[in-house]
């Protein structure tokens, strides 16, 4: 249980909703609370997603709540910055697969939080930035690394060291969201994205998962190796043979993840 944030289960989706109005901004106890619903998740067997969004229709959520920060006090910000850091590294590493269903201002550790999540829904409403130089500050949940990845340094330059803002169909254009819908509709698109998991083999999804983002850390000379090991240790899985037989028997599979 937490008081920022609400979980809820939908058949194999779990739903996080950030729940601290009016902006839904970081508080030090909404992280920890966070990383332990991801740590906890993760062990659920019967998940195999989880979307994230934020409560009402304005606000995804709008980052950290800058008088944290107001006295200058250099440990604050430390263990700010690590609280931050341990909850958005804990969310992209979720087994399954995450989405965020941006839903309306995403900024700063709220648009981190997106980041974060291996796929990005936002609402046709929705604006995100990442504004932290403009108060004298920069991210440090992921942001200038995440962003860098998702749309190159030159859009990753306009956003943190010229302040821009853009709205989702620039986002889109640009590969910061895959996919923009109706407002109002960004928790339904996401849920329906999630449903399509369930179809996966979770553990073939979580070892796929993990192959992709190792282009983050190696070179693709070492990661080929890797793909083909985790090619063939999924034959010690039950699923694997759950999805060849029930595909070979024309029926659909009945995943255990293990």
């Amino acid at each position: 249980m937490s008081e920022y944030l609400k979980l809820e289960k939908q058949n194999n989706t779990a739903v996080i909703t950030f729940n601290n109005p009016p902006a839904h901004t970081w508080t030090e106890q909404s992280l920890t609370d966070l990383k332990n619903m991801v740590l906890s998740l993760n062990e659920d067997k019967d998940i195999y997603a989880l979307v994230l969004t934020g409560d009402g229709e304005k606000f995804f959520s709008a980052g950290a709540d800058l008088n944290v920060f107001a006295s200058g006090d250099k440990k604050v910000a430390r263990d700010m910055a690590e609280v931050f850091g341990q909850a958005f590294e804990t969310l992209s590493s979720f087994r399954g697969v995450s989405i965020a269903a941006i839903n309306g201002y995403a900024m700063g550790g709220g648009l981190e939080v997106a980041l974060a999540c291996d796929i990005r829904i936002a609402e046709s409403h929705a604006q995100m930035a990442l504004p932290e130089a403009t108060v004298g500050l920069l991210p440090c949940a992921g942001g200038t690394q995440n962003l860098h990845i998702l749309v190159g340094e030159g859009w990753t330059k306009r956003m943190i060291l010229c302040g821009e803002r853009i709205k989702a169909d620039k986002a889109l254009q640009i590969g910061l969201v895959e996919e923009v819908v109706d407002s109002g509709k960004g928790l339904e698109a996401a849920l329906a994205l999630a449903s399509k998991v369930a179809k996966q083999s979770p553990v073939a999804v979580t070892a796929c998962k993990e192959l992709i983002q190792m282009n983050r850390s190696m070179p693709i000379s070492e990661a080929l190796p890797k793909e083909r090991d985790a090619f063939v240790d999924l034959f010690d899985s039950l699923d694997q043979k759950e999805g060849v037989n029930a595909f070979l028997e024309k029926r659909a599979p009945v995943w255990q993840n293990k």
